[in-house]
C-alpha cells in the first residue's frame, strides 16, 4: 500500500511517483525548486478562496515563496489542470517561473497532452500567457481559460535541470542550483 502523502525533492529520483500520482503541490522558495508534495485528493477551489483567502495570504505572508496546485482529472487523464497558485507578497518572478518549469517537467514525465487553467488575476495579461506558451481556450464573457498544448512536443528542459542520459535506464534528471536574476528564454 502506498502512502497517501509523499514528497518529491528530486524530479529524476521521483519520476515514477510523479507519473503515478494525480494531485500535487509544487513549491519554490527564493528562486529555487524545493519540492512537490503529492496529495491523495484534488485541490478544490472556490471563489471565496480566491477572492478572500488568496488576497489575504498574498498581503500578509512574507518571503519569496510560490505554491502551484495541480490536478490530473480522472475523466481526462491526458491533461493537467492548474487549480491554484499562491504567492507571498515578496515572491520574485524567478520563483514563480520555477513552479511553471516544474509543471512542464511533470507534464513531460506523465506524457500529458496539455495543461489547462482559468485565470482570475487580471494583472496576468493575454500577451503574457501567449509569451509563456499558453493560448486562449473556450472563450467566455466571465472566464479566461487557457491551454498549453504539447501532444508529444515538450518545451526544452529548463537550464537548471540537467539531463543525465543512460542508454539502458532512460533519461534521469539532476537538479542544480538555479541562478538568480533574469531567466533565459525557453
Amino acid at each position: 500500500m502506498r502512502p497517501l502523502f509523499q514528497t518529491v525533492t528530486d524530479l529524476g529520483a521521483g519520476a515514477d511517483v510523479l507519473k503515478r500520482r494525480a494531485y500535487g503541490v509544487i513549491e519554490a522558495v527564493d528562486g529555487q525548486f524545493r519540492r512537490v508534495r503529492l496529495r491523495p485528493l484534488p485541490k478544490l477551489v472556490s471563489a471565496p478562496d480566491i477572492m478572500l483567502l488568496g488576497r489575504w495570504h498574498h498581503r500578509h505572508a512574507a518571503g519569496d515563496r510560490c505554491l502551484l496546485y495541480y490536478n490530473q482529472p480522472w475523466r481526462f487523464p491526458d491533461f493537467l489542470a492548474v487549480k491554484y497558485i499562491v504567492s507571498s507578497r515578496d515572491t520574485a518572478y524567478v520563483t514563480f517561473r520555477r513552479v511553471l518549469e516544474v509543471l512542464d517537467e511533470i507534464a513531460r514525465l506523465k506524457q500529458s497532452d496539455a495543461l489547462l487553467c482559468e485565470l482570475w488575476n487580471s494583472r496576468i495579461s493575454r500577451r503574457m500567457m501567449v509569451r509563456w506558451g499558453w493560448q486562449p481556450h473556450c472563450p467566455s464573457g466571465w472566464h479566461r481559460h487557457y491551454i498549453k498544448r504539447f501532444y508529444g512536443e515538450y518545451p526544452p528542459l529548463a537550464g537548471w535541470i540537467r539531463p543525465i542520459g543512460t542508454a539502458e535506464k532512460g533519461t534521469r534528471f539532476n537538479l542544480c542550483e538555479a541562478p538568480f536574476g533574469p531567466l533565459e528564454a525557453n
